[in-house]
């Protein structure tokens, strides 16, 4: 049997605990007049408050009571009232036991409950043996046995006896999943996995490890060094069924687990497990890099276009004193004209005896040229980058499977004939009508497609930025239909918040807007608008005054000198005491809690404050640096830190204080810019809004009660709009989960 401990106490006890919330108890314990009758048939008034306590135990959380068990005050009450009932009449209920067994016998018996054991015992483990394959965690799995025994009267057996159900199924799950990977590894394919594990590169590191170490770039050599990991993964010949079957949450655990492992680590494992870590990492780092190349290939063309840009700029300041030369000659000779027209004079001698013809003539070449230089924009300067394009982007077109919507048809059609050689004047059907290129492409020498060639790639790091293309089974560039939700679930979900129909929508905010305008127009006629007036067919609005009452900054000053002097550390644990956090950083593999909550707390304090492990370690005379990186390795990944973070937003939620800020049931999001260095990969994160420095905007999602519930660090040149909605999604996932 395996040896693992699937639930803590906290999770224990949410699983059998008995409702204390008011809403719980209404939904859980409210007897029905059929459940009364039964009730009632019992003489005695103890013995009518016993059969109705564990009539309602039965049903939630589905076990039966303890010896000497406390009962909440929150369920005496609520049971009593029903039955007309005291608190202290369930006193006597607990003196002879012979009556709890026989109250028991009749409740099986009336209702058709039955003892986790025999045929329905068996049929249980076949069920969570199935359902373990499914469940993305080990209170996940705790929470649908629970609920399973529930749908199916059974009653619920001990802690321990879940936990070990739970744990051999988890255990047995994960093996049959790693089964069924390797059973479809060819032997040809197993053999070349084995070699990732044995070659090295530069006789340095291996190749297994080698493969996973990228990351986004900014030039041509970034790129072809990420091109070169993508092109060996193409090498194996991975089957198309490798991952049917398989949850996608185990893919991204075994990928995990892959990431985290060396070469060495990995010989040891049993051979199913490690040819199904290494062909998942295959697939998925094929996925991955070629995201990471599109992304490149973003920076790349953004970090041309800003060198273009800049050209332009310098180049216009390097004609500053020609511009001022040049327009103060022409407004001398402007100035004399108007003398002579005024005076009455030739105007012919004006030229003549002033800057003469000759002079002339260079002023207004002078002026053209200057003109030239003021109207021109970066794309006349992006030829200059040619070269760099055509060090990478071959090989990249040849590499990535990229698919279109019917929109961007003709950018794919340019794609490929890109691909297999311009001959003839290539089509320009994939710009728009409106777009800047046309008027470069038409002043192009005959027979030159270079700068044809590099619109086309400026237009596909366009259409990867609206979705118009994407890439097959990539995470990031992806097909976004895939992402949304089909249209018969939405038929099926009850709390959707507009209409299907557009039409509908549209005709309901109409009539709204209607009314709402024929109530501003009667109480504007009647002076009555709440804290405005209109005036001279302009709408005036009262300034908002603040509402401090006198004294409150005094008061928070002097609250905050009685806060005593409390150490961060200490501060973690005790919030993890009444939030449970540290639950939330599993085991990457095992999926146990961290055991070890100091170490925990160390590396999340580490990181928190950007200390990193090795000074963690030496400021700490607990933990070893590697003990550190242990926990941190195998516990403390992003999506652990997302649970958490929810787990403390649901806790900060039941608050009483929190009530006055808000209900939780909203959130606004706004994006803040940080600045980055002008060198390096952030060099084309540049949005207009913010001035030309690079930087990257963290996202961020607060609630009505002031939750900060999710930050994402997204790139400072995409639009805000996409990751409105990621976070609620995520967190709707945390908390459910």
């Amino acid at each position: 049997m395996p040896r693992r401990v699937t639930l803590t106490d906290r999770q224990r006890e949410a699983l059998f605990h008995l409702p204390v919330d008011q809403g719980d108890l209404l939904r859980h314990y409210t007897l029905s007049d059929e459940d009364l009758g039964h009730i009632r048939q019992r003489r005695r008034a103890h013995n009518r408050f016993g059969f109705a306590l564990q009539l309602c135990v039965l049903r939630y959380p589905g076990r039966v009571l303890t010896p000497g068990e406390l009962i909440p005050a929150q369920v005496s009450d609520f049971i009593a009232a029903q039955l007309g009932l005291s608190r202290d009449d369930l006193l006597l209920y607990a003196a002879r036991e012979e009556t709890r067994h026989e109250h028991l016998a009749d409740l099986r018996r009336i209702y058709g409950y039955r003892s986790f054991s025999g045929r329905g015992a068996r049929d249980l483990r076949d069920w969570i043996a199935r359902e373990a394959e499914a469940a993305t965690s080990n209170e996940d799995l705790a929470r649908r046995f629970v609920a399973e025994c529930r749908r199916t009267r059974t009653i619920l057996p001990g802690f321990s006896t879940i936990e070990r159900l739970c744990a051999d199924a988890l255990v047995k799950a994960e093996r049959r999943i790693e089964d069924r990977i390797a059973h479809r590894i060819t032997p040809a394919l197993s053999e070349n996995l084995a070699h990732l594990l044995e070659n090295t590169v530069d006789g340095r590191i291996t190749r297994f490890v080698w493969l996973r170490q990228f990351e986004v770039g900014a030039n041509s050599a970034a790129a072809n060094r990420l091109m070169d990991r993508l092109e060996y993964l193409h090498k194996f010949d991975l089957p198309a069924d490798l991952l049917d079957g398989v949850p996608a949450h185990r893919v991204t655990r075994l990928r995990r687990q892959g990431e985290r492992y060396y070469a060495d680590g990995m010989r040891d494992l049993p051979e199913g497990r490690r040819l199904a870590i290494l062909a998942v990492c295959t697939m998925e780092w094929r996925s991955s890099l070629a995201d990471v190349i599109v992304e490149t290939h973003d920076r790349i063309v953004g970090r041309l276009y800003r060198v273009s840009e800049r050209l332009c700029s310098t180049k216009i300041a390097d004609e500053k004193a020609a511009v001022r030369d040049t327009l103060k000659s022409f407004a001398e000779i402007g100035g004399a004209l108007l003398g002579a027209q005024d005076d009455g004079a030739s105007l012919d001698g004006i030229i003549t005896t002033g800057p003469g013809w000759e002079r002339f003539r260079t002023l207004v070449a002078t002026a053209s040229a200057l003109t030239n230089v003021l109207a021109a924009d970066p794309l006349s300067r992006v030829l200059d980058g040619y070269h760099r394009f055509r060090l990478y982007a071959p090989r990249m077109l040849r590499l990535l499977d990229m698919q279109a919507a019917p929109i961007a048809k003709p950018l794919l059609t340019a794609i490929a004939l890109l691909q297999s050689g311009i001959k003839s004047d290539p089509p320009m059907d994939f710009l728009r009508p409106s777009s800047k290129w046309h008027r470069h492409l038409r002043a192009a020498p005959a027979g030159d497609y270079r700068l044809w060639e590099i619109a086309v790639l400026f237009h596909i790091r366009d259409a990867f930025r609206s979705g118009d293309i994407w890439l097959a089974k990539s995470r990031r560039y992806g097909d976004l239909k895939q992402i949304l939700v089909p249209p018969q679930a939405i038929e099926q979900t009850a709390r959707f918040a507009v209409p299907l129909q557009p039409g509908e929508w549209l005709a309901e905010r109409r009539a709204r807007l209607d009314t709402q305008l024929k109530a501003l127009g009667r109480a504007a006629r009647t002076g009555t608008i709440p804290g405005g007036i209109i005036e001279n067919g302009k709408l005036h609005i009262d300034k908002l005054k603040a509402d401090t009452p006198e004294g409150t900054e005094d008061l928070v000053l002097d609250l905050y000198q009685q806060l005593p002097s409390t150490r961060i550390t200490d501060l973690l644990l005790e919030v993890d005491e009444r939030t449970g956090f540290s639950e939330a950083f599993t085991h990457l593999r095992t999926g146990v809690p961290c055991r070890d909550q100091i170490g925990l707390m160390n590396v999340l304090l580490a990181e928190g404050v950007n200390l990193g492990l090795r000074k963690m370690a030496a400021a700490t005379n607990t933990h070893s640096f590697w003990e550190l990186l242990r926990i941190a390795r195998w516990h403390v990944e992003g999506s652990a830190y997302d649970r958490a973070l929810a787990m403390i937003v649901e806790a900060h939620a039941a608050l009483p204080m929190s009530a006055f800020w808000g209900q939780g049931k909203s959130a606004s999001s706004d994006g803040q810019f940080f600045l980055a260095t002008e060198q390096g990969e952030a060099m084309n994160l540049i949005n207009a809004k913010y001035g030309n420095v690079p930087g990257l905007k963290g996202y961020r999602h607060v609630s009505d009660q002031y939750a900060p519930f999710a930050t994402q660090v997204i790139p400072a040149t995409v639009s805000e709009a996409p990751y409105i909605l990621d976070a609620e999604i995520s967190q709707k996932g945390c908390t459910s989960g």
